[in-house]
């Protein structure tokens, strides 16, 4: 399998990437691996890799957050468990159980949301619970670390004797305290205590007169700290009890340690697994931290679109000056494999190979990039740079002697799988020359079905770029108003240098900059104003495009505002609707209820008014369906929050009507007479008549081919016959 050249990694400035994410790592071995990072060519082991990263990462946002998985190293303790009769320290067994718990707590969690983490659980394959580690070292070991008493019989016994041992050597220590001091054989301090031992501190004209054993003396010699006898004779079965206590404590360390010698292979995995977990969680970190993602990655479609692609380092640097970052899109695909990057120099052109390189080597090292979500990617077997000036001063090289021998590697490994990365193709030698051999380098790559970026500033590769199918010119905008870079690429067209321009925003004499036109050719003048001028034009309608966009959003923002009103209007129209249908039923039952009062009333008859209220009253049930407490409860409320919202709305209603009767009415016009012989037209007609008489508000029009009669209400009047005459 290929390997990603180390010069590619130095030119794209990727252990800097490193350096980032490995600050994220909460333990000394996942940033140690964070650091050996290397991209990886084997596209299965990259998914994977990825899509572990990324369920990490949306861990963070939401509620399933993984646990922990903080642990202390345990591979020093491997080389022991290995060696017969050997016996690990009192602290390994904690480190080794701790570490055995976070594991367990790991493998519970993933199991349990295996769904949402599919990738992560796939980790724990080798990996099952394992409880009687922690049960074996909570047996033998306390929480505060020390071997527990009744670890075993023996050292239950042992540690009884010599706490009884210790009351009797107090009680006898205690007795010659007060013995000696009666006698005034004891300094004033009357006591001290020597290798953890208590002492008499005996004057030293008295040192005969005490029984004991000497165990020192004062600087001066004034004082002797003397061990009384009887707590010598003890203090020295206590020593004998603490170093079978010792044997005892040895005995039990071994016998755990043959425990756990069995489980040497499940604690490899189980460190294996803690590390990986680590260096996972410290990418999907360093993610959220730049806003990386995962893109969509396909080894068929061969594409490479970055859209809202940024340069993590750069980002990283502007976020803490508070600078604005410019992200980049680019496509790479099978019918623009290669993209020839021209414009003026510090527009941009080197940030945009470093951040397509870059951002390529991140993906297959594992690392979410920051670009849109709808990125694509595909992965390289092999990503090849050649980026900035790089003279050999060991081996008396020059940057074009340099650039050649890199070229010569190139050529060697390129391939379809390959992406290409060059900066200033050509220069360093004879504009003319260079120029030449770095179209037939470029050709050659063009017919291996590379894929790759180069940026330049000669014209006879932006013209190759032209010229076949699979190859594109692209330029990074420049602002031609101030003559300063928009940080932009715009496909499709070549872009011009402004050598003039900047040279002459820049302070240069105005004859010096005319002297130089004339020097070269008009051709290549003339060529690279059309260019600048394609440049301004593509700017002016850019604008435009934007401020016609804006106007869409804003005109569907509209739209879907007057939609929403109309639905409310319709569900507001439909609830009337609903209500003025009950309150017309209503009204026609309470006719017929006041009929049958009337007669009631008419013939004081019960029977018959009865009859007529039980058969209304079966009619309207026959209507109504049966409907459950609740519906009843809700469609009662339901109409009496409509019946006040109607109630509302009327009172506004009457409100404005009472202020429109209050207000003036502007007098109407009076409308002009119409008489005999004047010219005349219906209101909604064109066809001029004339009046030949009026007889009760009818007037008789003549249209020369015929005459009809008309209210003199739908006649308006065109000319006069005053006028006319």
């Amino acid at each position: 399998m290929p390997k990603i050249p180390e010069k590619t990694l130095e030119d794209l400035e990727y252990k800097d990437v490193l350096h980032q994410c490995a600050a994220f790592a909460i333990t000394p071995l996942g940033k140690a691996e964070i650091l050996a990072l290397k991209p990886q060519t084997d596209s299965e082991h990259v998914l994977t890799t990825l899509e572990r990263t990324s369920e990490y990462r949306a861990s963070f946002d939401n509620e399933n957050r993984i646990p922990n998985h903080g642990f202390e190293d345990t591979a020093p303790y491997f080389q022991l468990l290995k060696i017969e009769n050997s016996v690990l320290e009192l602290e390994a067994f904690r480190i080794l159980a701790r570490a055995t718990e976070t594991t367990n707590t790991l493998l519970a969690f993933l199991k349990k949301f295996k769904t949402y983490y599919p990738s992560l659980f796939l980790l724990t394959a080798d990996l099952e619970e394992e409880n009687e580690i922690k049960l074996a070292v909570d047996r033998v070991i306390d929480r505060f670390g020390e071997v527990r008493n009744d670890a075993s019989e023996a050292l239950f016994q042992i540690r009884k004797q010599m706490q009884q041992l210790r009351g009797k050597i107090s009680s006898s220590f205690n007795k010659a305290l007060s013995h000696y001091s009666g006698a005034d054989y004891l300094d004033d301090i009357r006591e001290s205590v020597v290798d953890n031992r208590r002492v008499l501190a005996v004057k030293a004209m008295h040192r005969r007169k005490v029984k004991g054993a000497i165990l020192g003396s004062s600087k001066t010699g004034s004082i002797v700290f003397i061990e009384p006898e009887a707590t010598h004779i003890q203090t020295r079965e206590l020593n004998n009890l603490t170093f079978e206590e010792g044997e005892e404590i040895k005995k039990i360390l071994s016998q755990l340690t043959d425990l756990f010698r069995p489980y040497l292979p499940y604690f490899k995995l189980q460190h294996a697994f803690l590390v990986e977990m680590d260096v996972i969680y410290s990418k999907a970190r360093y993610a959220q931290e730049i806003e990386g993602v995962l893109p969509k990655i396909d080894q068929e479609e061969r594409v490479v679109s970055f859209k809202k692609a940024y340069h993590p380092l750069l980002l990283q640097a502007h976020k803490l000056e508070n600078k604005v970052t410019h992200p980049q899109d680019i496509t790479l695909d099978t019918e623009h494999r290669i993209i020839v990057i021209s414009g003026p120099n510090a527009g941009g052109k080197s940030i945009t190979l470093k951040t397509v390189g870059l951002l390529q080597l991140m993906l297959q090292s594992g690392l979410l990039i920051p670009v849109h979500e709808r990125s694509k990617a595909t992965l390289f077997s092999q990503v090849l740079t050649d980026i900035g000036d790089n003279q050999s001063i060991e081996n008396h090289l020059s940057t074009y002697s340099y650039r050649l021998k890199n070229m010569k590697q190139f050529l060697k490994k390129c391939d379809a799988s390959t992406l290409f990365l060059i900066d200033e193709f050509g220069t360093g030698s004879d504009p003319e020359l260079g120029g030449a051999l770095a179209e037939v380098i470029l050709e050659d790559f063009y017919e291996r079905n590379a894929y790759g970026l180069i940026t330049t500033h000669y014209s006879n590769l932006k013209a190759l770029a032209n010229e076949l199918p699979a190859m594109t010119n692209a330029n990074m905008q420049f602002n031609n108003q101030t003559l300063e870079p928009v940080f932009r690429l715009i496909m499709g067209e070549a872009g011009s240098s402004f050598t003039f321009e900047v040279a002459q925003k820049n302070g240069l004499p105005f004859n010096l900059i005319n002297r130089a036109k004339k020097k070269i050719e008009r051709g290549k003048v003339r060529f690279d104003a059309t260019i600048a001028k394609l440049q301004k034009e593509r700017a002016t309608m850019m604008k435009i495009e934007k401020s016609l966009k804006a106007q869409e959003i804003k005109i569907k923002g509209e739209s879907e505002k007057m939609e929403n009103l109309n639905a409310k209007l319709k569900a507001k129209l439909s609830g009337y609707q609903e209500l003025f249908d009950h309150n017309q039923r209503m009204i026609v039952l309470g006719n017929k209820l006041n009929e049958a009062a009337e007669r009631f009333f008419t013939s004081n008859k019960k029977r018959p008014l009865v009859a007529e209220l039980l058969r209304l009253v079966e009619t309207e049930n026959a209507k109504r369906k049966r409907k459950s407490a609740a519906v009843a409860k809700k469609e009662r409320e339901e109409k009496k929050k409509l019946d006040a919202q109607v109630k509302k709305e009327l009172v506004q209603v009457r409100k404005e009507r009472k202020k429109e009767k209050k207000q003036p009415q502007q007098p109407e016009k009076p409308k002009p007479i119409i008489a005999v012989g004047d010219q005349v037209r219906l209101y909604d007609g064109r066809a001029v008549g004339t009046i030949d008489a009026i007889e009760k508000q009818k007037a008789i029009v003549n249209y020369g081919a015929f005459t009809t009669q008309v209210n003199l209400d739908l006649l308006t009047l065109v000319k006069t016959a005053k006028k006319s005459k």
